[in-house]
């Protein structure tokens, strides 16, 4: 009885172990995500540039919190001028095309704004409950760095800064 117990706990832990350690490791490279843009096309992690790092952006349009995100990424943009921003929502093409008027992002050649397919394909590959998430992958597609809920800029900044050094 208590060998039986024993290879229970130990196959339990195992397996708990091995969903923790996929899981990460899964997430730890860009995504094989798809977006609609409000062009028509269809943006995805095959089209993401190899040259410059990537950040992307997991938001609501009429999200407060993502929203001053966003203010302080264009305040700040000429740090991000070479790095490209993908912008992908749940929401409606139509709640797009509104943002990307407010903000003007057609005036950044850099980034991408878009409908994520399927629908909370970001939510649940990065198990996210609020928006804005924010996550940095250099230029191979490795993750450098992620924020859920709060995405502090300066901090991002001072890692696009380090990357370009390399």
């Amino acid at each position: 009885m208590k060998m039986k117990l024993y290879f229970f706990k130990n196959l339990s832990l195992f397996l708990l172990l091995l969903v923790i350690f996929s899981e990460s490791s899964f997430s730890q490279t860009l995504p094989d995500f798809k977006m609609k843009m409000t062009n028509g096309k269809v943006f995805s992690a095959a089209d993401v540039s190899h040259k410059k790092p990537t950040i992307i952006i997991y938001f609501a349009p009429d999200c407060e919190h993502c929203q001053v995100l966003v203010k302080q990424l264009f305040q700040n943009m000429n740090t991000f001028k070479n790095t490209e921003i993908v912008m992908v929502t749940f929401e409606s093409l139509n709640d797009i095309a509104g943002f990307e008027k407010q903000y003007q992002t057609s005036k950044y050649p850099n980034i991408k704004v878009g409908v994520e397919v399927p629908v909370f394909f970001f939510k649940n590959h990065y198990q996210l409950e609020h928006t804005p998430f924010t996550a940095l992958f250099n230029k191979n597609g490795k993750l450098l760095v992620s924020y859920k809920d709060y995405t502090p800029v300066d901090d991002l900044m001072k890692w696009v800064k380090a990357i370009e050094k390399k």
